[in-house]
């Protein structure tokens, strides 16, 4: 303080002052005699910690007794989180629970290779459960991958879908038909699923990008069989000709749910008979060259007598092939779970639809329209075909005839 010129010490002195004037200080003072004293803080309950454990007898009580088949497979829910901030869940039965994607030299070739060529796949994008047994695999001529066109993002917003929407997508990479067929010619898959996310802000819809991706892979891989999993068009018959002409082996357009509950759960763009009216041109246009195939998700609350009237609609326009599978909410967003469809419900759909004159159906929980279609499609109705054209017999109906043995589901 000393070094400071006399101008400058009576100022910190007035500062100093103040400040210790004005400083508080923050010990406890006990009450007086009259003062009320503080109740004791209680004790924050923790969710790991303040729980009890039911007695060994509340789990075994019940032994002896089995459950109603309405009990047993009714929705099944849990309360987790902490107090106050608890939510229900619902938990999955047993038949549902698949192992975590881990997957095997094939699983790890096709991610890469997705990567390093821009390439997108509904079985990413729409959090399929059995992405780590299609890609995996017995071998490569069995693996399955559905490569999906046109990026990865859709003009429509349908209640069930995980893809994300937007009204103006994107451009189209105009490489992606070159770089899908390098791909599968890379991978040697025997059978692959191009499906494709709907482009309403394009004036084909996209069909011409698609038909391209489907005559450059055929170039490369003539052995390739390649399915079709193509929108609505907007309904623009056109649009669905140019895509079945293309050289593919399944054109492939899901109709979703039963018609009363389409406005519900797809895009309003999206209409029953519209879907109906595709699947009816396509096979119109090339009849037994290709196959036509649609798909149904089960548990959004269809009653029965709307999935036999589904399919009765669906036999009216031949479609070949249908596919039976549990929907399954990808978010919260999306719509709730009716039911859990048991898997005798699931072997039932296929026989009525064999009953109905389908060449062939894949009915179970985890059954995807894509799911395993390698397997399922090589043995069971395209490579008759082939044999039956080889053979000089006319049409699919005779071609399937020639193997009785079918699968009755998968």
């Amino acid at each position: 303080m000393s070094s400071l010129a006399p101008s400058f010490r009576a100022p910190l002195r007035r500062a100093l002052s103040l400040k210790a004037c004005t400083a508080r200080g923050f010990a406890t003072v006990p009450p007086g005699p009259n003062e009320p004293s503080q109740p004791a803080p209680t004790k924050r309950k923790t969710y790991f910690k303040d729980t009890t454990v039911a007695p060994f007898s509340d789990f075994v009580g019940g032994a002896g007794q089995p459950l109603s088949t309405s009990e047993a497979y009714s929705l099944r829910t849990a309360e987790v989180g902490p107090e106050g901030k608890k939510r229900t869940i619902t938990r999955l039965p047993e038949w549902l629970k698949t192992p975590i994607p881990a997957g095997n030299d094939n699983f790890k070739a096709i991610k890469k290779d997705l990567r390093g060529l821009g390439l997108h796949t509904v079985c990413e994008e729409a959090r399929c459960p059995n992405i780590s047994e299609c890609w995996g695999g017995s071998d490569k001529s069995a693996a399955t991958a559905t490569i999906m066109l046109m990026g990865d993002t859709c003009t429509r917003g349908c209640r069930f879908c995980s893809v994300k929407t937007s009204r103006t997508p994107p451009p189209l990479d105009p490489h992606e038909p070159e770089n899908t067929a390098e791909a599968l010619a890379r991978w040697g898959l025997g059978y692959v699923v191009m499906t494709v996310v709907d482009r309403d802000d394009l004036p084909d819809s996209g069909a011409r990008h698609i038909a391209e991706t489907v005559r450059r892979a055929k170039q490369k891989r003539p052995d390739l069989l390649v399915e079709v999993l193509t929108g609505d068009f907007w309904g623009k018959l056109h649009d669905a000709k140019i895509v079945a002409e293309s050289g593919l082996d399944v054109f492939a357009h899901n109709i979703e749910t039963v018609e009363g509950l389409t406005p519900y759960v797809r895009d309003r763009r999206a209409t029953f008979r519209q879907s109906l009216s595709i699947l009816k041109h396509a096979k119109d246009v090339m009849g037994d060259k290709i196959i036509t195939k649609t798909s149904m998700m089960l548990g959004l609350g269809e009653q029965e007598h709307e999935v036999m009237d589904a399919l009765k609609e669906l036999r009216k326009i031949n479609v070949d092939v249908v596919t039976f599978g549990q929907y399954m909410r990808p978010t919260k967003r999306h719509l709730k779970v009716e039911k859990y469809v048991t898997p005798a419900e699931f072997d039932m759909w296929h026989d009525r639809a064999m009953e109905l004159g389908f060449l062939y159906c894949a009915s179970g929980p985890l059954v995807r329209s894509s799911y395993k279609a390698g397997e399922a499609f090589i043995e069971n109705v395209l490579k008759k075909r082939r044999a039956a054209e080889a053979a000089g017999v006319e049409g699919l109906a005779q071609a399937a005839a020639l193997d009785a043995e079918k699968p009755s589901s998968i």
